[in-house]
């Protein structure tokens, strides 16, 4: 109960469908989403297996609350070894598609090989096929949505495709469903254009399963009550995540001129507040969810001219904001659209962008690599020409599309990379909580603030129940066991599925999954889940040949400033990390969980 039983085989290469049992064993150890895709995709591949390759699996996953009234459990999974990473590659999106992909039949699917001519799959109540896409080679996200759509005959489908940065192979491209839902980190969309396909379109009208429907309906119903209440939810719904721009600035938190300078004093213009006075239309709302942070926006005249669309929220409003200076509402919403219908995550290209500009100011690239094109602080509509050329790898665009550690080393420039294990960092600045940096250095996924969202947790956003607490944003010991109880229960949400934004107590979602499921779970049970399935992520990675060296941050966030919210600030990562270790019980020489974790996981008999 709570799944559909059952998991979509296709094989591009040969274009088999076919169905498979879903492993009701990984599914009681690893429950759904990504702690499921990763055990199933834990066993397919190796360290040799090309992100790029036909051999490497893309799994599309959803949970055991997935598509049920639960509030805000509208996501899916996309996860594969990461072309941007080469480590464990993990998105997930919002929407409609996840529970459109349980309403198919299906807990999920796994995708593999390669098709010789570019095809779309199409599920629809529970009958699955592969369609002709050459027709969609070079439409954008939102003309590949609109189609399908209509070839299919059904408005209320779901698509989730790839824009012309997939087809081209850029490694931080996305995957887009519904409009402007991204499932934008680690490269998941090249990994989809790789196989030549163009999209994945679902619908159905089957009934998610539940143990025990009454009490589940209860329950949710409840969840519902506090998640509407809570403040945070009223000040997202009204101003979306773009809410916490002053505040961010305030605290240092937001990062301006590529996480060097403490304070950007026009910050406001692009904030929350002003895209309510000025181009917000309304708000909107994923599958199932009382929030509604989602913004609607319009530029009715003018060079950055928009119909109604998906507005930028915070991570895009830094990445093409105060991280390069940018002061522009307009151009940025204009940059977020470029990047929604080409397909394309904001946070990797705005940092890219950013940290190319960084290098450009120091001399370390020159107008001549940058097809004659000059790099310069708060020039939005240069980064809205770079954009473009990202997406079809254009002139100096083919080398911003490889991200920002490949970038630091064809200019000497590792140490100012903002990544880690090559994943661009976002926009919650290390100097100002401490505990996101140990989050940052130890997440699966390389550096992630959903992995382990400590700022909230100091921001008041407590699970106490579990331990999750806040206190002084500064402390460093203390901060690392609250990081780790914070990185198992994200764990768990993204195994359910369940967007961060919604939290009801530990206890209501304990009680969620028992009546979805059929079996009891505690708030002491999901704890052991979160952390199996964080470790197990880790052993993936050591597998594929992270080793402790790759637990770091880079040189740029742990220079102190000499402004703002964290002004002379900055983390002793090195202490942090050592307590880390010792808290997960993992080997400090060799990065790897010791023989006694493993086994108290169950996780003994996976090699390594």
């Amino acid at each position: 109960m709570g799944y559909m039983g059952k998991i979509l085989k296709v094989n591009l290469s040969t274009g088999k469908i076919s169905e498979e049992p879903l492993n009701m064993n990984f599914a009681k150890m690893f429950l759904g989403g990504s702690g499921l895709a990763c055990r199933i995709l834990y066993d397919m591949i190796n360290k040799d297996t090309d992100p790029l390759g036909p051999e490497n699996p893309l799994i599309f996953m959803t949970g055991p609350l997935t598509g049920t009234i639960a509030p805000s459990c509208g996501r899916y999974v996309v996860c594969a070894k990461s072309p941007l990473t080469g480590i464990w590659g993990e998105s997930n999106s919002g929407g409609k598609f996840g529970p459109m992909l349980k309403f198919s039949g299906f807990d999920g699917i796994i995708i593999v090989g390669r098709s010789e001519k570019p095809v779309y799959l199409s599920i629809i109540n529970g009958s699955a096929e592969l369609r002709s896409a050459e027709h969609l080679v070079g439409k954008n996200t939102f003309e590949t949505q609109r189609i399908l759509a209509e070839e299919l005959g059904e408005k209320r489908i779901s698509v989730a495709c790839i824009g012309p940065a997939g087809e081209n192979l850029v490694k931080y491209a996305a995957i887009m469903n519904d409009g402007g839902r991204a499932a934008g980190r680690t490269g998941m969309g090249a990994v989809m254009g790789s196989k030549n396909l163009k999209a994945v379109a679902v619908f159905g009208s089957q009934k998610v399963p539940l143990a025990d429907e009454d009490k589940f309906i209860e329950v949710a119903k409840e969840a519902h009550t506090i998640v509407k209440e809570a403040f945070n939810s009223e000040m997202f719904k009204q101003l979306g995540t773009g809410a916490y721009v002053d505040l961010a600035q305030e605290m240092g938190d937001m990062p301006n001129k590529y996480f060097t300078l403490g304070v950007f004093e026009n910050a406001s213009k692009i904030s929350g507040s002003t895209m309510a006075e000025t181009i917000l239309v309304r708000n909107r709302a994923c599958y199932g969810c009382p929030i509604g942070c989602g913004r609607v926006v319009k530029i009715d005249e003018g060079k950055y001219k928009l119909p109604e669309t998906d507005g930028p929220e915070y991570e895009t409003l830094c990445a093409f904001g105060s991280l390069i200076l940018n002061d522009n509402l307009e151009g940025l919403a204009y940059a977020n659209y470029l990047c929604n219908i080409y397909g394309i995550d904001t946070i990797s290209c705005g940092s890219t962008i950013a940290f190319a500009t960084y290098l450009y100011e120091q001399g370390k690239i020159s107008e001549g690599e940058t097809s004659g094109i000059k790099l310069k602080w708060g020039d939005i509509d240069t980064v809205i020409q770079l954009i473009e050329m990202i997406a079809f790898r254009r002139g100096f665009g083919d080398i911003l599309a490889e991200g920002v550690r490949r970038i630091g080393e064809k200019y000497d420039a590792r140490d100012y990379a903002a990544e880690v294990k090559g994943l661009e960092i976002p926009f919650h600045d290390p100097r100002a909580f401490f505990g996101m940096a140990i989050c940052y250095a130890t997440s699966p996924r390389g550096a992630c603030h959903l992995n382990g969202d400590v700022y909230l947790v100091d921001l008041g956003q407590e699970v106490p129940e579990l331990g999750i607490v806040s206190g002084d944003r500064f402390e460093e010991e203390k901060k690392v066991e609250v990081a780790i109880k914070s990185q198992n229960w994200r764990t768990v949400y993204n195994s359910i599925i369940m967007c961060q934004f919604c939290n009801p107590p530990a206890e209501i979602i304990a009680k969620l999954l028992t009546y979805s499921i059929g079996q009891e779970y505690t708030v002491e049970d999901l704890d052991l889940l979160g952390e199996r399935i964080f470790n197990l992520k880790r052993i993936l990675n050591n597998k594929l040949g992270v080793s402790r060296k790759d637990d770091y941050l880079p040189k740029i966030v742990l220079t102190p400033l000499k402004e703002g919210g964290t002004e002379g600030r900055v983390p002793n990562i090195g202490k942090m990390l050592q307590k880390y270790y010792e808290i997960r019980k993992w080997d400090y020489k060799s990065g790897k969980p010791t023989k006694e974790k493993l086994k108290q996981l169950e996780l003994d008999k996976l090699q390594i």
